[in-house]
C-alpha cells in the first residue's frame, strides 16, 4: 500500500472504517492486552499455546489500527455527480448476468470493498470492466471461472 495515495471512499464506507478503527481501539486492543497480562501472571509463558496464540492476535490487531488509521488519514470522501450517468466510484449498479440473475453493486475503493456490505472494489475483474459504462452497456467479465456478460441495468 502506498503510504502518500489518496484514498477516495465513499462516505459511508468512511464511517464503516473509522467505526472499525474504534472498535479495534477501545474494546479490541485492550481485552487483548488485558488477556495477555492474565495469562503472565500465572506462571511460565514459555510454553503457553493460549498465550502465543493471543499474542498473535494482538500483532494483527495492532497492524490493522494502523492500517485503518493510515487509510483514513489519507481519506477523501468522493461525491457522485447526480447527472452522471456512467458506472464510477460511488455509484450503485443493477447488473443482470448472461444467465439472468440480477445483483446490485455499489463501486468502491479497494480499501472500503467488502462483498458481504454490497460493495465490490473498483479494481476487480467486475470493478474494472463496469467503469464507464451506462445502462444498457454489455461488458464481458474475464474471472479465473469463465467469463461473464453482465447488461448494465441500471446506473445511480
Amino acid at each position: 500500500m502506498v503510504k502518500d495515495r489518496t484514498v477516495r471512499l465513499t462516505a459511508s464506507g468512511k464511517a464503516r472504517l473509522e467505526e472499525e478503527l474504534h472498535v479495534l481501539e477501545t474494546g479490541k486492543r485492550p481485552a487483548l492486552a488485558a488477556r495477555i497480562q492474565e495469562a503472565t501472571e500465572h506462571g511460565d509463558v514459555s510454553d503457553n499455546g493460549e498465550y502465543e496464540e493471543l499474542k498473535e492476535e494482538f500483532v494483527m490487531v495492532e497492524a490493522r489500527i494502523r492500517d485503518l488509521a493510515q487509510t483514513l488519514e489519507r481519506a477523501e470522501v468522493i461525491q457522485r455527480d447526480a447527472d452522471d450517468d456512467s458506472v464510477g466510484l460511488g455509484s450503485r449498479v443493477k447488473l443482470r448476468s448472461d444467465d439472468g440473475e440480477e445483483e446490485t453493486w455499489v463501486l468502491v475503493s479497494p480499501e472500503e470493498a467488502h462483498a458481504l456490505d454490497g460493495t465490490i472494489s473498483t479494481e476487480s475483474p467486475v470493478g474494472r470492466a463496469l467503469m464507464g459504462c451506462r445502462q444498457g452497456d454489455a461488458p464481458t467479465v474475464t474471472t479465473p471461472g469463465g467469463t461473464i456478460v453482465y447488461t448494465v441495468v441500471e446506473v445511480a
